[in-house]
């Protein structure tokens, strides 16, 4: 992977001064080579990574496995995409495994995602089943440890 699109990666926050010291460029080389990413949809966007609770973001997300029938002449890809441009959908994978596609997504509470697997994505056409996981707790995410206030306190260790 370009050396750029890593460190962006691990810190898009990076100012194009830092960048172009740690790669041995000019920071114009940065500035282009960002555009340049950018134009070319390497780079789809930019975001940072909240802890939720102390956002105060009550939202629920859900992992969503959900089985499909493969179409003739585009497999898994349409049917995909077709979900993939849900709002609620916040990322969409297919899968290796008993299922096809891995699906997160984000609703206000357990009853708004529950009528989005009823009411729009059961319901289309080469859905054969779904499956709803709720998170409970996060750990790590988005590379991040979430909630990490202070000393771990390490468990007794028995027999």
């Amino acid at each position: 992977m370009d050396p750029l699109i890593e460190l962006l990666r691990n810190d898009s926050n990076r100012t194009h001064k830092d960048i172009a010291l740690t790669l041995g460029i000019s920071e114009s080389e940065v500035a282009a080579r960002m555009a340049a990413a950018e134009s070319d949809g390497v780079i789809l966007g930019y975001s940072a990574v909240v802890d939720r609770l102390k956002a105060g973001d009550r939202r629920v997300t859900a992992l969503i496995e959900v089985r499909i029938t493969p179409e003739p002449n585009g497999g898994f890809d349409r049917l995909a995409r077709r979900i993939s441009k849900f709002d609620q959908v916040r990322e969409c994978f297919l899968m290796s495994g008993g299922y096809d596609l891995a699906v997160v997504v984000e609703g206000k509470d357990l009853l708004d995602v529950a009528n989005f697997v009823a009411e729009k994505l059961s319901t289309l056409g080469g859905v054969l089943s779904t499956a709803t996981r709720f998170q409970l707790k996060a750990y790590k995410e988005g590379g991040f440890l979430v909630n990490a206030d202070g000393d771990e306190v390490r468990l007794p260790v028995s027999p």
